[in-house]
């Protein structure tokens, strides 16, 4: 397997954008990663492109990929559409990592996009309600469901549903104060302003016990990758190594097996031969504070039983000993599904650069990425890894 490398990374700001279109966004970031890399259009093999929901959203289905790039010099290269939930982008990323890695091709670019800001938000709920399982969905919420956005209650129901009432309403508002001090220092994030535990604990109440301050929004937006390996790698600036690339799906029913970031986290360890003590900077999938927590002892951050303690000891704040979530997170910078999974690694990649600027961790050099899509049965549909290292 050849050494892969993300030679250019960029995004536009997200945030509800009802004045552009998908290729308008799709074509900002496409351009600026270009740059970014210092690349043509010309020299670009192959392009893996994710979106989650536009065919509910507005219609377009199968060449997703093919009418967002179609002004961009990239037409007649291969190009795959990755429909795979929140994770569609880091799927994306993964098998365009893995043509590189085998030879197949030496420069790719991944994009990620999404537009979910529609004059109906019927049919925005409705295209996030379509990452759970259907015949589920109507089971467990009754046949009204599509006419809501029941993915929180999904997402508090089976990350808080092990026995954790430990983590206080206290632990999870700080959890969204952190993530919003570290959007109000991002020009690319949705939400550019700090909040206090106060406000975030007094907001709507929401799903179980999230507010909705602790629960992340949904935007539009796109982000780019150029991925770079052999002869286009060779006499140019490398930027940041992909050490790990791991998918993994979820367990689905059989609850006696471990969830599913859990393998795939050790998987990714394994291949770039580093432990969570190596660990940087890391951007979590937390489309709930629930979801961010209980994520640490899944990620090995910490001991099993303590999540709430890295809160306490703001560990995963910028300055402490393992910042999460420099963007914003989910949060925050927001989550336009396809384009999340993209956005976590531009970041990275920024910040292994040391381009963050007032949100800069000093000194980074090894990095990951925590990407999931969906909910089947008591787990994730997909579970995407990545650690990157400078």
């Amino acid at each position: 397997m050849r050494e892969v490398w993300i030679s250019g990374a960029a995004m536009t700001r997200f945030g509800k954008h009802s004045d552009r279109t998908a290729r308008d966004l799709a074509e900002e970031a496409v351009m600026g990663a270009l740059a970014d890399a210092g690349v043509e259009a010309a020299d670009v093999q192959c392009a893996y492109v994710g979106n989650a929901v536009s065919g509910v959203i507005d219609g377009q289905e199968s060449i997703r990929g093919q009418v967002v790039l179609r002004n961009t010099g990239l037409m007649g290269v291969p190009i795959v559409n990755v429909e795979n939930a929140d994770a569609s982008s880091s799927t994306a990323l993964h098998l365009a990592w893995q043509a590189l890695a085998c030879g197949a091709h030496d420069c790719a670019v991944v994009l990620g996009y999404e537009k979910l800001d529609h004059v109906d938000l019927g049919r925005s709920f409705q295209a996030i309600n379509a990452t759970i399982d259907l015949t589920e969905l109507g089971d467990v919420f009754g046949p009204d469901a599509h006419e809501r956005s029941v993915l929180m209650d999904v997402s508090a129901a089976i990350t808080y549903g092990d026995g954790r009432e430990r983590l206080t309403g206290e632990v999870l508002a700080q959890v969204a104060v952190k993530n919003h001090y570290h959007g109000s220092l991002n020009p690319c994030a949705h939400h550019q302003t700090a909040v206090t535990v106060e406000r975030v604990l007094s907001s709507r109440a929401f799903a179980g016990p999230l507010t909705r301050l602790m629960c992340a929004p949904f935007s539009d937006g796109a982000a780019c990758l150029v991925l770079t390996a052999g002869d286009v790698a060779r006499g140019r600036p490398r930027g940041v190594r992909i050490a790990a690339s791991v998918l993994h799906s979820g367990r689905g029913d059989d609850i006696e097996l471990p969830y599913a970031v859990i393998p795939a986290s050790r998987e990714a360890y394994d291949r770039a031969g580093v432990g969570p003590e190596d660990l940087d900077v890391i951007e979590i999938h937390d489309a709930t504070t629930i979801s961010e927590v209980m994520v640490y002892e899944r990620l090995g951050l910490c001991a099993e039983g303590e999540p709430e303690r890295l809160v306490h000891e703001r560990a995963t704040w910028l300055g402490g000993r393992i910042p999460v979530n420099t963007s914003g997170g989910l949060l925050a910078r927001s989550h336009p599904l396809g384009a999340t999974g993209a956005a976590q690694v531009v970041e990275l990649v920024w910040q292994l650069q040391g381009r963050c600027g007032a949100r800069q961790v000093d000194g980074a050099r090894v990095a990951l990425a925590h990407s999931i899509g969906g909910w089947i049965g008591a787990d994730v549909g997909a579970v995407c890894v990545h650690v990157l290292t400078r």
